[in-house]
């Protein structure tokens, strides 16, 4: 029993030793600014920090276009970031959020597999005979 508690022990003192310790790293905030919110509703902000992380944002109540919103304003963001990514490539992301969601870009992004021809054709020709499908009706 004494020596299954002493290769107990080991292992555990082995795991321990193999787990590296990252001390705390501050990381200095190189510029902050911001503005808001004001009286109407917008603000924007921006800041930069010591390891490479930009962020700017700006933020206003805009007239809503969709004619069935609960609301007569949407709040309009745009605003990007960037930061490098671990392997130290550059990420960079510019967004826009209104009334139509948040809609980002940005090379990293993954983006959809083109539409096949024949769909293309049979969009364009259900498009050129909209008579057809109303006779189906």
């Amino acid at each position: 029993m004494h020596a299954l508690q002493v290769t107990v022990c080991a292992i555990l003192v082995a795991v321990a030793a193999g787990v590296p310790l990252k001390e705390d790293e501050v990381v200095p905030i190189l510029y902050h600014n911001s503005n808001g919110p004001e009286p109407d509703g917008s603000y924007s902000y921006s800041f930069e920090t010591g390891n490479g992380i930009r962020v700017n944002e700006q933020g206003e109540p805009r007239k809503s276009s969709q004619k069935d919103s609960e609301s007569e304003y949407a709040l309009y963001v745009q605003g990007s970031f960037n930061y490098p990514s671990p392997d130290g490539t550059p990420i960079s992301l510019n967004y826009v959020a209104d009334e139509n969601g948040f809609q980002p870009q940005g090379e990293h992004l993954p983006t959809p597999p083109p539409v096949p021809e024949a769909i293309l054709r049979a969009l364009d020709y259900i498009a050129a005979h909209p008579e057809e499908d109303k006779q189906r009706k």
